[in-house]
């Protein structure tokens, strides 16, 4: 099983425990379908500055990464039930902008939503 941002399968990543989840050198958010965060790596927690106990729970689209909330992202997960997609772009919330690769993962029969981010 790959682990790489480019190849790891949205079901492996599923069922992946945290601790190995918190091992992968790229961001990794998990959201449920209301889109709060159920899954935040330490790797997007030491990247983005924030505290995982802080961003756990919270719409991650409004309150987290509000940079997000738009056609190319957050829409996508309201539009598309299945997607694997890299999409380039541009951080903006809490630093400088950043050049990121995201990719946005979502199936009908995967419990969560994931957002992959790779500085």
């Amino acid at each position: 099983m790959s682990t790489a941002f480019d190849e790891i399968d949205l079901h492996a990543l599923a069922r992946m425990p945290l601790e190995q989840v918190d091992h992968l050198p790229f961001g990794v958010v998990g959201l449920d379908s209301e889109n709060l965060v159920v899954v935040y790596s330490a790797a997007e927690a030491r990247m983005a500055g924030l505290d995982r106990d802080s961003v756990i729970g919270a719409p991650f689209f409004d309150a987290v990464a509000q940079c997000m909330n738009n056609f190319m992202v957050a829409q996508r997960f309201e539009d598309e039930a299945e997607l694997d997609e890299i999409v380039p772009y541009v951080l903006t919330l809490r630093m400088r902008p950043t050049r990121a690769l995201l990719r946005l993962l979502a199936a009908p029969d995967a419990p969560l939503n994931y957002i992959l981010i790779e500085r």
